[in-house]
């Protein structure tokens, strides 16, 4: 395990204050869905795997709807990589982007529709795939849309 420490208090403090959940991002995006009429589950856990959660769940269609940060997640657009205590963060940040790799994989082994997508994409073309996928995964369960139901 890597020994090397944040470097300081007052970054760690600042850093744990920052929004893991209910982000622009996700909120942008789950108004859109709700005014078109899907119903869905917010901070779902991902089934067989502890502390890990799925940001908006679809249960029936087995829809996984994930909104990453680009700092905390490695936009290769916008990821910066701190230069102050550059290996805990290099660390740190690898770390999340193989655990976001492990949860897809994992979610996907269990049937589940897996879309990934960065906070700084619009929130209306999130929502356009999100409803096609929604659509497309009843659709294969011949449960229609049936009021876009979770």
């Amino acid at each position: 395990m890597n020994t090397v420490r944040p470097s300081s208090p007052d970054v760690s403090a600042r850093m744990s204050r920052q929004a893991s959940k209910d982000t622009s991002a996700e909120l942008a995006v789950r108004r859109l869905l709700h005014a078109a009429g899907l119903r869905y589950r917010v901070e779902y856990p991902v089934p067989g795997m502890a502390r890990r959660r799925i940001d908006i769940a679809f249960t029936r269609a087995k829809v996984a709807v994930l909104i990453d940060g680009c700092f905390w997640h490695g936009c290769p657009l916008h990821a910066t990589w701190p230069k102050q205590n550059a290996e805990w963060w290099r660390a740190k940040l690898d770390r999340n982007m193989a655990r976001d790799r492990e949860t897809t994989e994992h979610l996907t082994a269990q049937g589940w529709t897996v879309l990934r997508f960065w906070e700084h994409e619009a929130p209306e073309e999130v929502a356009v795939q999100v409803r096609t996928a929604v659509a497309r995964r009843l659709a294969e369960k011949g449960r229609g849309h049936r009021k876009w139901a979770d």
